[in-house]
Parts: structure tokens; C-alpha cells; sequence
């Protein structure tokens, strides 16, 4: 998959310059390549100490995606072409710790630390990133888009992680981020890979701003003129700044309602949190499959939950019971080494062939329902594959 980042600077008036990355892999939904990954890790820590960058926007090339997710296509030809995982049963008939994958193990770790540690760096940013959302944000781009200071999105933005569809997780950080939604939601969009609409997603905090896509050049020029306070202490600078583009974002905001689409997961909200809120995952699917609705949106919900990875559904529903209290910090190191471990086991393999290279949509998973999976596969999966301090995020989060 080829793609690469734009990088340009957009020149303001009192001599400022805000930095500007752009996704352009419009043929694949914008996604995201290890190279890509690179350069928009590369930029975002140079202009972190560059005191002449006061803002940063990230954006998109083409109408449908802001970013649909990463390349999990590059992901399944390294584990389609290891040797050491062609031998083995599926899932592996050792522990996971001593697969001598010397392709699919080394791909995937540094295409997850490269991804994760440029998700931890813009969480925690020093000056804004626009996130300048549209069309699809799912998965990887939901990872990237998520952490950004100021989230806009475009009237036609739907929000997911699809993964259960895939044989892989919502990760991302989404151990931390689904946890910060209200109790049960972060869980069902887990469970289901269901799209939130820009209404939705704005009511839970996902977004902040809708702004039309025709507005995005009124609001890089009002950006331009504006006057940057500089002189203040980091703190106070950071806050100015801030404070500088929510304002201009606010006043481009749309505020007629028929520009808008109509709430799709409100309706339903009460049953799910009911549904959620349960202590069993069996109980939780039963639960959810009996919430009420004719809507086609919990419709295909339940179908996305009913045909989607039985692995993939308990490691949601561990993620975000054992983890509801880490840190973000702490989700992403737990997730770089199951993100791993889930390239070896051989379902998220069997997920993106079905989906993404043969389009049969016809999974073979490895276990026939939630109830007949091994739970002690699980619990291996997210034992850690390296020492405490030994984890790769650890050497790249110095800052």
C-alpha cells in the first residue's frame, strides 16, 4: 500500500507558522501506512520543541475518509508469509511467549509502537491539534483523531472501531478512551463496531465541533490573522492558545438543525447502558440482541456483534472491565504486546483475509460462539511480552 503525509506550514500574520499534516492514501480510505505513521511521529516531536509552531492541523485528502484505519493489509501479508506461523495450529499449540516468529512478530511490533507512541505524543501535546475529521473515523484514524486537542467533524463523519468485524480489538488507546464514556457505551461500540454519527458522537464528547468542509478555508485564514500570545509562561501560553482556537472554531460551527443528522444512538442509550451493565459477556450479548428497535442503526449492531470474532468479544469486554481504572500510558503498553499476541493466534489473520483480501466476508473463526472460546487463551494473550522495562513505549515516552 503506498500513502504518504503532506507536510506544509500554513504562514501568519505576526510571523508564526501552523504546521499542517496531511493523510493522503485517499485510494484506501486515508490509511495509515507505517511510513505514514513515521512522518506524522517525525513532525509532531520536531515542532513540539519548535517554539515558531503555534498550532497544528491534521487533515485529509479525498470526500470519504479521514482516515479509515491502518494498514492492516501490510499486517496480514507479514503474518501470511511467516513460516513459523504457517507450522503452527491455530490458535498455537505453545505458549504464545515462545512463537519464534522472526516476520509477523517483528512487523507488527514496530508498526504498533511507531502508531501507539504517536497517539501518546498527541494526547498529550503541547500546543492544539486540529483534528479536521470527515466521512469515515474508524479504527487507527480514530486512534489518531481522537487524542487532538480540537476535534471537528463534517455533518457526514461516522465514528467507529470495527475491529470485532476484523478478528482484532479496539486499541488505539481505546482501552483508556472507551472507558472515558458513559458507563456501558464505550463497551457496546466495542461489542458491535457500530458507526456513531456527528450528532452522537458530539452529545458523548467524541467531537466537539461540526463544521461544514466548506469552512475549512475560512478557518485556516482566520487562524492566520490571528495574533498569537507568545510571551506568556508554557502553562499560560498553552491555555492562550487553546482558548485562541476553540473561539474561531465556535464561530464556524453549523446551528441549523436540518444540516445535522438526526441522533442514532440516543434513542437507545438507556437499553444499552441496561445491557452493558451486566457481569457475564454471554449475558451482555443476549442483552443487547434483545434491545428493542426497528432502527436499521441497532439493526446492523446486532449483526456486526452476532457475526463478529468470539475472541475479539472477550477481549473487549476484559479491556475495558480490568483496565477501566489505568492510565492511558498503562492501555497502551498492555495493548502493544496483545496487539501483538492477537498476530500470532491466527484470528485476526482469518478476519482481514475475509474482509479486506478475498472479500468473502465469510470468517472462519476459531471458535464457533462466545461460550466455546478459551478463556486461558485469553488471559495469554494479554500477559505482557516484554519485561516492564523492556517495552518499547517505555524508551519512546521520555518526554
Amino acid at each position: 500500500m503506498t500513502g504518504v503525509v503532506n507536510v506544509s506550514y500554513l504562514r501568519c500574520v505576526d510571523g508564526h507558522n501552523i504546521g499542517v499534516l496531511e493523510l493522503d492514501n485517499s485510494e484506501s480510505l486515508n490509511a495509515l501506512t507505517l511510513n505514514m505513521h513515521k512522518t506524522l511521529h517525525q513532525y509532531l516531536q520536531l515542532w513540539y520543541d519548535d517554539e515558531s509552531i503555534v498550532a497544528v492541523i491534521i487533515k485529509s485528502v479525498g470526500e470519504r475518509a479521514f482516515c479509515a484505519g491502518g494498514d492492516v493489509r501490510s499486517m496480514y501479508y507479514a503474518m501470511n508469509n511467516d513460516p513459523v506461523l504457517n507450522q503452527l495450529d491455530t490458535p498455537p499449540n505453545i505458549p504464545l511467549a515462545e512463537v519464534d516468529s522472526h516476520i509477523a512478530k517483528p512487523f507488527l511490533t514496530e508498526y504498533f509502537t511507531v502508531e501507539y507512541s504517536c497517539n501518546y505524543l498527541i494526547h498529550n501535546y503541547n500546543k492544539p491539534i486540529i483534528a479536521w475529521g470527515h466521512g469515515f473515523i474508524m479504527g487507527g484514524g480514530l486512534g489518531l483523531y481522537i487524542g487532538a486537542s480540537h476535534r471537528v467533524a463534517q455533518p457526514n463523519s461516522l465514528l467507529a472501531m470495527p475491529e470485532i468485524s476484523i478478528g482484532l480489538y479496539p486499541d488505539v488507546g481505546a482501552t483508556w478512551f472507551l472507558n472515558q464514556l458513559p458507563n456501558g457505551i464505550g463497551l457496546f461500540l466495542g461489542l458491535t463496531g457500530s458507526h456513531v454519527n456527528a450528532v452522537d458522537a458530539r452529545d458523548l464528547k467524541m467531537i466537539e465541533h461540526i463544521i461544514d468542509g466548506a469552512s475549512l478555508n475560512k478557518v485556516e485564514q482566520q487562524l492566520v490573522q490571528h495574533s498569537w500570545s507568545t510571551s506568556l509562561d508554557k502553562s499560560e501560553r498553552q491555555q492562550a492558545l487553546n482558548e485562541a482556537v476553540s473561539m474561531i472554531l465556535t464561530e464556524s460551527e453549523i446551528d441549523e438543525i436540518d444540516q445535522l443528522p438526526a441522533n442514532q444512538l440516543t434513542p437507545y442509550y438507556a437499553q444499552i447502558q441496561a445491557a452493558c451493565s451486566q457481569q457475564s459477556l454471554s449475558i451482555i450479548i443476549e442483552q443487547i440482541n434483545a434491545i428493542d428497535g426497528l432502527g436499521g442503526w441497532i439493526e446492523t449492531a446486532k449483526q456486526n456483534l452476532n457475526a463478529g470474532s468470539p475472541i475479539t468479544a472477550h477481549i473487549c469486554f476484559k479491556q475495558l472491565r480490568d483496565y477501566k481504572d489505568a492510565s492511558l500510558l498503562d492501555c497502551i503498553k498492555m495493548e502493544l504486546g496483545l496487539s501483538v499476541n492477537c498476530g500470532l493466534v491466527g484470528e485476526f489473520k482469518e478476519g482481514v483475509r475475509a474482509q479486506l483480501i478475498d472479500k468473502d466476508h465469510q470468517p472462519q473463526w476459531l471458535y464457533s460462539s462466545v461460550n466455546a472460546v478459551d478463556e486461558s487463551l485469553i488471559e495469554q494473550m494479554f500477559a505482557s511480552t516484554w519485561l516492564e522495562n523492556k517495552n518499547p513505549l517505555v524508551i519512546s515516552h521520555s518526554r
